[in-house]
This record gives C-alpha cells, sequence and structure tokens, in this order.
C-alpha cells in the first residue's frame, strides 16, 4: 500500500510487485530481514511477493485495492506507517526511484537476478527463493549472509518449523 501511495494512489500491479521484491532485496542485504515477512515465489515472469499478490487480485475483494481492467491497482486510504520502520521506508524508497520507470520487460529481466535462476532450475517454477540467495543477489556481505542463516535457525528453533520471515 506504502508503494502505491507514494507513486500518486495507482499503478501497474506487475511493478508494484517487482518495487517491492526489490525493495525486500535491499532490505536483507543491508539490515539482514525482510520488510513484510512476505515469502517470495519464483513464478513465470520473475519472483512476486506471494501474499501481496494475493491482496490485490481482484476475486480476494480487499478493501484497500481496486483493480482495472488494465492491471492498474488503485487503493483506497492510506497506509499504515507505524507498521514500516525508518529502514523500511528507505528501502521502499530506494527501489520506488530506481525501479518506477522501467517497464515490464525491464523488471522482468532485471528480477531474473541468481537468486530467480538458481531457485527456478534447482526447485523449478512456483517455489519459494530462500532469503538467503535474494540477500545474497542484493549485494549482501558474508557477515550479512551469516547473521540472516543464524536468524533463520534461531526462527526454526523457536516456532518449530516454518521460519516467520
Amino acid at each position: 500500500m506504502y508503494i502505491c501511495d507514494y507513486l500518486g494512489g495507482e499503478w501497474d500491479k506487475y511493478s508494484l510487485l517487482k518495487i517491492l521484491y526489490f525493495a525486500e532485496q535491499k532490505h536483507l542485504a543491508k539490515y539482514g530481514r525482510p520488510i513484510s515477512g512476505d515469502y517470495i515465489v519464483a513464478m513465470k515472469h520473475g519472483p512476486v511477493p506471494s501474499n501481496s499478490y494475493n491482496l490485490v487480485k481482484p476475486q480476494y475483494a480487499n478493501p484497500n485495492f481496486t483493480e482495472d481492467e488494465e492491471n492498474i491497482i488503485k487503493i483506497n486510504g492510506k497506509p499504515d506507517l507505524d507498521a514500516l520502520s525508518e529502514s523500511d521506508i528507505e528501502c521502499l524508497i530506494e527501489s520506488i526511484n530506481e525501479n518506477r520507470n522501467y517497464g515490464f520487460w525491464r523488471l522482468r529481466a532485471k528480477s531474473h537476478d541468481n537468486a530467480y535462476n538458481n531457485t527456478v532450475e534447482t526447485k523449478g517454477l512456483d517455489a519459494t527463493i530462500p532469503f538467503i540467495d535474494i540477500a545474497i543477489s542484493g549485494g549482501a556481505q558474508p557477515s550479512m549472509v551469516e547473521y540472516i542463516k543464524h536468524n533463520l535457525e534461531l526462527q526454526n528453533c523457536s516456532f518449530n518449523g516454518a521460519p516467520s520471515w
């Protein structure tokens, strides 16, 4: 919702989801955690934040969004800024500014990074892309990769299964 609001209240669905992916990648590489906690899935046209994608699908009738025939998403209301940290907003704005003028094909090509390609090659389409791979593709330093691995291990131990992010 923040991205769409920042862009004037409406934007095409594909670009919104790619901007979110690149913001997640930046945040993982720089701060060691995702913004939304959304699982990123390797789909035909690149990585897609799964839950965010579901939120903007018309069949879910989310009152926060409407979509027209051209896949333009319009927000209804304002984003909850209390749900975002300063570092979340920083990475969202960086991603918006870097990607807002790219069309479908350029965003698609850019998002077919090593994290995406490795996931498709090893697990196939519709598989979840590991956060560590996303961070590495975003330029994470080795110490940050170790930090993420450690936190994922703690999450797995603490919650006896899938990490919450």
